[in-house]
């Protein structure tokens, strides 16, 4: 089954290469979306897929990339389908 799902992550996690990870991270596991940096320091991403490559994205963004420190990550269901493919913004 496939969902969307919206994520804030929270502290260093701009200038730390966070959305081109991401996005490699979840092209591998066949998502559509994207991931954009935020005014307030944060990174936005909308993910859409299986519910299970959604779970492994929701995992791998806690940590992120090694030079990342993230803080927190807010997760909501989201009605927004992305067109193919993953983008960063």
């Amino acid at each position: 089954m496939n969902e969307s799902r919206r994520f804030f992550v929270s502290g260093t996690v701009q200038g730390v290469f966070f959305r081109s990870s991401t996005k490699r991270h979840a092209e591998q596991l066949g998502l559509s979306g994207y991931a954009r940096n935020l005014v307030d320091g944060r990174v936005e991403v909308l993910a859409h897929g299986p519910t299970d490559a959604l779970d492994e994205l929701a995992a791998w963004l806690e940590e992120g990339p090694p030079n990342a420190q993230v803080t927190g990550v807010e997760a909501a269901p989201d009605t927004e389908q992305p067109t193919e493919g993953f983008r960063t913004l």
